[in-house]
């Protein structure tokens, strides 16, 4: 589930294996691409962290996160 916190919606996504999280960053980053929207995110072996903001709206979580959010849970 993501958590809204200091003006940001957060998630961490635990996979099997390297290669399995960097799957996901790179099916995440065309869905990204596609939505002119991109997320700030880390990955540290099995682990994927996602944080998302509207930096054109001040650094405030929006629709436009939200959406980006329910298309990666999709993923």
């Amino acid at each position: 589930m993501w958590k809204e916190e200091n003006n940001r919606l957060k998630k961490e996504f635990k996979f099997n294996d390297f290669q399995e999280a960097f799957a996901f960053m790179t099916r995440v980053a065309f869905l990204a691409e596609a939505q002119g929207h991109h997320p700030n995110w880390s990955n540290v072996y099995n682990i994927v962290s996602i944080e998302l903001t509207t930096h054109d709206a001040g650094n405030v979580v929006t629709d436009k996160d939200r959406k980006l959010a329910a298309a990666i849970d999709k993923i």
